[in-house]
């Protein structure tokens, strides 16, 4: 017997996630969720979901589907509401999926206390909580976890991470916050946000830390333990930044591995640090990834030095193909199903599988938080790793408006083992 799972927030990004959840082979029951009708109805409606959706799991708010008997939630709504509708979800005996960041509002002190509610929840409740984060799963970071894991690194020394969003970009920060403003939730936050700009509080990028620090903190296995970090503040008036104290953050992190991390967070910077926008690179003393590059080093034994015969450094170019983990052949069945709904089963088994969604993401993610949930066992970016992401972004926001101030990063521990 499957699982069930309610779909909480249907716009863009949920609507992406939604026949992905519904396909996973340990699914057998969907239900929809959204404060507007119509985008209910569009799924509701939709013959793809027809096998796993019963007609009276239409849902119009969370109170309603958090008192039906669902396995497990996801949340992909706004991000001010993330961790309050987590908190509700998991004291309401669900297992819960979020979309990032854990949240977002300007205060640093009040993200780090829903940060120790969720933990604390997780505890309480024994569900499961999981961050929908898209680097984590990006083939780049699978790559780099299995080379951590055989050690191919050596000793970690440097690591870098960014996500650079210009706000006028191709996917445009306006555009988005005016759809997001322009739904039911997005009315009530405006008054929200201006209380806080009233009493002086004011974010910045680092509290969207989540595609910049995951990379080289889930392939060090490391966190964050201090950090110093500056901003660079918007200048010429721009509305979008009215309510930011910076529209820029650079931060450089000690962390529990002795490494040194820099994190960029820019959303007032057009161009590209490498390849991509929303990317990292890993240094170690025997093998570094950059760009989709690995270098290795064979070093001699020091002791038998032979100056004539002395190893030179290779680098390997890697395709996605190479780097992406493989999913179950059954799971990725049902995926390229989602994919193609006009081919036949036996046409499928001839189509290569592409994942796709933030470079391939989407689909790993989806059956990284099923399969915890089938096999009762804690998801890779659980609640422990969540905070850890989030908190680094808290306190290089911190540190940043003292001026490069060196800040403690706030820690809850690692997940439990078993």
């Amino acid at each position: 017997m499957g699982i069930s799972i309610g779909l909480v927030g249907l716009g863009s990004f949920g609507s992406g996630f939604a026949p992905l959840f519904k396909n996973h082979p340990a699914v057998d029951r969907i239900g929809f969720c959204d404060r507007e009708a119509s985008l209910v109805e569009r799924f509701a409606s939709d013959p793809f979901y027809a096998d796993k959706f019963n007609p009276r799991d239409r849902y119009a708010s969370l109170d309603e589907i958090c008192k039906a008997d669902f396995d497990a939630l996801v949340i992909i709504t706004q991000p001010w509401l993330h961790a309050p509708q987590c908190l509700q979800a998991l004291a309401s005996g669900k297992h819960v999926y979020s979309a990032v960041p854990v949240i977002s509002i300007p205060d640093d002190q009040e993200i780090l206390d829903w940060c120790d509610k969720l933990v604390a929840a997780v505890k309480r409740t024994g569900r499961s909580y999981m961050l929908g984060e898209t680097t984590f799963y990006r083939p780049e970071a699978m790559y780099c976890r299995r080379q951590a894991r055989a050690g191919a690194f050596g000793d970690f020394v440097y690591a870098e991470g960014e996500y650079l969003h210009d706000v006028d970009a191709g996917c445009n920060l306006r555009q988005v916050q005016q759809r997001r403003l322009a739904s039911a939730s997005g009315h009530e936050w405006p008054p929200i946000r201006d209380a806080y700009t009233a009493r002086g509080v004011r974010g910045g990028p680092m509290h969207y830390p989540t595609h910049s620090v995951s990379g080289p903190v889930c392939v060090m296995g490391a966190h964050a333990v201090k950090v110093n970090a500056y901003g660079y503040r918007n200048r010429e008036n721009d509305p979008y930044f009215a309510h930011e104290a910076f529209s820029n953050e650079m931060a450089l992190f000690k962390m529990s591995n002795g490494a040194v991390v820099r994190i960029v967070e820019a959303r007032e910077m057009p161009g590209l640090a490498g390849q991509e926008s929303e990317t990292f690179r890993v240094f170690g003393t025997r093998g570094s990834f950059s760009e989709r590059r690995w270098f290795s080093i064979a070093r001699p034994a020091f002791d038998k030095l032979d100056y004539d015969n002395l190893p030179k450094p290779n680098k390997t170019e890697l395709t996605p193909r190479e780097m992406f983990d493989p999913l179950p052949p059954a799971v990725e069945l049902a995926f390229k199903q989602v994919m193609h709904r006009d081919k036949s089963a036996e046409e499928l088994l001839s189509i290569d599988f592409q994942p796709s969604g933030h470079g391939g993401s989407h689909p790993y993610l989806v059956h990284e938080f099923v399969d915890a949930v089938a096999n009762h066992r804690q998801p890779a970016i659980n609640v422990w790793e969540a905070v850890r992401y989030m908190a680094m972004g808290v306190a290089a926001h911190e540190s940043a408006l003292r001026d490069g101030e060196t800040v403690a990063v706030a820690d809850w521990g690692d997940a439990p083992q078993g």
